[in-house]
């Protein structure tokens, strides 16, 4: 894995925040996975037990054991947290 910054989106085909959240990381080059939730609600679940919240997009950003998670909207937000990692250099 080495020092790979791992983005994960959890995603919903149709949503438009979703797509914003994409085309941000595509265009900033940042490889990322996607979650897709459509039809399913246990992936719904999931997000509710983690964070409280049933919505999407969630992006989870880390490296090895440290993460964080930006469950609001608004792209002001995933910025900061992308921020904070690469100050600390783990963009791979």
């Amino acid at each position: 894995m080495g020092n790979e910054l791992s983005v994960v989106v959890w995603a919903k085909e149709g949503c438009h925040y979703c797509g914003e959240v994409k085309q941000y990381l595509q265009e900033k080059e940042i490889n990322y996975k996607i979650v897709d939730v459509t039809n399913h609600d246990e992936f719904r679940e999931i997000l509710n037990t983690k964070y409280g919240i049933r919505h999407v997009p969630v992006v989870e950003i880390g490296h090895g054991e440290v993460y964080e998670a930006v469950t609001q909207v608004g792209l002001d937000h995933l910025e900061k947290v992308l921020d904070k990692f690469n100050k600390h250099k783990i963009f791979g």
